[in-house]
């Protein structure tokens, strides 16, 4: 150890508080969990300041930190945390983020499908840690329309013009209204948000805090997460906390987390099966309670509690053999 009491860990996430998304609040909630038992810091890249186990948010992003340590501390554990962006894009593209496999003592991934996406060699050193949310109680929702909520920031990977073309495909007289949380992160995306809001069935509501996109999700019927990239996918488990429904793309991020056969998943990219999802629901209630039926089975995977015992778990565990080869 780097010093006497408890142990040090060290969690290198790129993004600030001020980004407010997933990997952020990934890294937050885990040092609040690890807070009990371990000094915990969080930084954006490692400053050589001494720790006995670094924990690094995205393969590719935190390379140079995961580099850096293992070439400094090869005896002490090194904990890689694969992201949506490695695991469905960087790893193929990145010698970086390949080699930050190659020096992880053990690897983390978000979702139940993500080991097949990673190479045979790795596998065995990986471990699958569901992501948590408070559990919040149900609300009453209104009865006159079906309230959509989509939570994500205006980026490609959100997938937000599927949103939009949903509803030109919707019939006008259907009455829904689609609430639409996220900053905007580019600017075409943004200039598109507004015009889509000549439709006084949607609103853009910009970016929020996440207490107040909660609500959002959790007074809403449904979340509509389109996304096309997703690590394991923050607000689908808000929405499954919250007693909320979910319509989904089919990726992996997503699917990993509602299960294969949930029914409220489309094929990526295709609006055609979500406006038929969102028609379904809009139409047949039992459909509509069918899926939080199914949400519901899932949500007790999804504990904060099951997510800060997982991941002690494996810090313990790390920082036990560490010991034994000291």
């Amino acid at each position: 150890m780097t010093h006497a009491g408890r142990p040090r860990v060290t969690i290198v996430t790129p993004y600030t508080a001020a980004a407010n998304n997933g990997n952020w609040h990934t890294a937050a909630r885990w040092a609040s969990f690890l807070s009990r038992a371990y000094r915990v810091a969080i930084e954006q890249s490692w400053s050589n300041a001494p720790c006995d186990l670094l924990i690094a948010l995205h393969a590719r992003r935190s390379a140079e930190s995961i580099r850096r340590f293992a070439a400094a501390h090869p005896d002490r554990p090194l904990v890689v945390v694969l992201t949506g962006t490695d695991l469905y894009r960087d790893l193929a593209d990145s010698q970086e983020a390949r080699h930050s496999l190659e020096l992880a003592t053990r690897l983390v991934v978000l979702n139940d499908l993500g080991p097949r996406r990673l190479p045979h060699p790795v596998r065995s050193k990986t471990e699958v840690i569901l992501q948590s949310a408070r559990p919040l109680r149900a609300a009453r929702r209104p009865a006159q329309h079906l309230s959509i909520a989509v939570v994500g920031h205006l980026r490609e990977e959100k997938n937000p013009r599927l949103v939009w073309a949903l509803l030109r495909k919707l019939p006008e007289n259907l009455p829904l209204h689609i609430r639409h949380v996220g900053d905007a992160l580019d600017p075409d995306l943004e200039r598109e948000a507004r015009a889509a809001m000549h439709d006084p069935r949607y609103c853009w509501l910009g970016g929020l805090s996440r207490a107040r996109a909660r609500e959002v999700i959790r007074t809403s019927h449904l979340l509509l997460h389109p996304s096309t990239m997703e690590g394991g996918a923050q607000a689908v488990i808000e929405a499954v906390t919250s007693h909320t429904a979910v319509l989904a793309s089919g990726i992996d991020g997503n699917a990993g987390l509602l299960g294969q056969d949930y029914e409220g998943l489309f094929t990526e990219n295709d609006a055609d099966a979500a406006c038929e999802l969102v028609l379904r629901a809009a139409r047949q209630p039992c459909f509509l309670e069918r899926l939080r039926r199914q949400c519901t089975r899932r949500a007790p995977l999804f504990g904060p509690e099951r997510e800060r015992a997982k991941l002690l778990g494996l810090v313990d565990n790390c920082l036990f053999h560490s010991e034994r080869r000291t």
